[in-house]
């Protein structure tokens, strides 16, 4: 419970803005289009906010972070009623064109998106960490890894790029904080290694990005789905150097190599080659990795001979079927 000031004149407006993660400037808007104001305005119009005022308050945030439209969730924080069931956690179980998407405006260019991308941004843009986290964890446990990347992170993770993209510098921070807590939460969604399958069998999948790309989170995703697979992976993050990737691919023996490249300038069909041509082994034995292409770098570049994914699932099956099909010391 939220206690009024000393004074018992209740909470400046900048007091609860921190305490609830949102700007003054939301809780003005808010007030100003649905009518949730301060019972208590002090001298000079300053707000003043009761414990009754926070308390509806907290219901729109919890509303709004769930992916309610503001305007239905101010009627509803206002109204004192229990938010729905099927608005806090839409059933799982209708076929993909019967569940629930949200069509509502909101501060990001979402489009036609699952409801669940609604609540995410809107945390977002708030800043409001807690929330981001809770409904990643949720979004993973209620759909699974591949639904939750392909259909709730990516296009929340799209929407804040472009708003960045067309803001000059504002929004940067959105996009650190949810693209560090996407991170972490598919971090904790991965097994253990040692908990990952051994025994004999090819290789690990040796995961990395390009020299010169960053943009490692799709490689994340990818390894937590492999690991959930229990297959054994070597994730090596963003931007490997030419050399430093040869000199793994020899020692480890990979079964398969994943190299990802987000721009086209980014991605090498020489380096590509290169480690497709790799050879590790004893003579007469000599062993070779697959390598799979992925990211939109690799659009009309040649890879003959190499694995061209078309999204998380079919590059999943893709590794699992070339991890499976490899009998332990056949060369490839």
């Amino acid at each position: 419970m939220v206690r009024p000031d000393p004074a018992g004149a209740g909470l400046t407006t900048g007091a609860l803005a921190r305490r609830l993660g949102v700007s003054p400037t939301t809780l003005r808007s808010w007030d100003r289009r649905y009518g949730i104001g301060p019972a208590v305005r002090g001298e000079g119009r300053h707000r003043r906010w009761t414990p009754q005022d926070v308390a509806v308050l907290e219901a729109m945030c919890r509303l709004t972070s769930a992916g309610v439209p503001p305007a239905e969730a101010a009627r509803t924080a206002r109204s004192g009623s229990e938010v729905p069931e099927a608005v806090v956690a839409p059933d799982m179980t209708l076929p993909e064109a019967g569940r629930a998407r949200s069509h509502a405006g909101g501060t990001l260019p979402l489009g036609d998106v699952r409801q669940e991308c609604r609540g995410l941004a809107r945390a977002a843009v708030r800043l409001d960490a807690p929330a981001v986290e809770q409904q990643l964890a949720s979004a993973i446990r209620d759909h699974g890894l591949i639904v939750a990347w392909q259909e709730v992170m990516v296009p929340t993770l799209h929407a804040v790029g472009r708003k960045w993209a067309s803001s000059g510098d504002r929004y940067v921070e959105v996009e650190h904080l949810l693209s560090w807590h996407v991170s972490s939460a598919l971090r904790r969604h991965t097994r253990p290694l040692s908990a990952q399958a051994t025994g004999p069998a090819p290789g690990p999948m040796l995961l990395a990005c390009v020299p010169g790309e960053q943009h490692s989170l799709p490689l994340e995703a990818l390894n937590a789905g492999l690991c959930e697979r229990g297959l054994p992976t070597r994730m090596f993050g963003g931007a490997v150097p030419a050399e430093a990737l040869s000199a793994a691919v020899t020692r480890i023996g990979p079964a398969a190599v994943v190299l990802w490249a987000q721009t086209r300038s980014a991605a090498s069909v020489p380096l590509a080659q290169h480690i497709a041509g790799a050879q590790w082994g004893v003579r007469g034995a000599r062993a070779r990795t697959a390598v799979m292409l992925g990211g939109p770098g690799w659009l009309g570049r040649s890879g003959k001979g190499m694995l061209r994914p078309t999204g998380l699932r079919d590059a999943l099956d893709q590794l699992s079927g070339l991890y499976a099909e490899s009998p332990p010391g056949e060369p490839q």
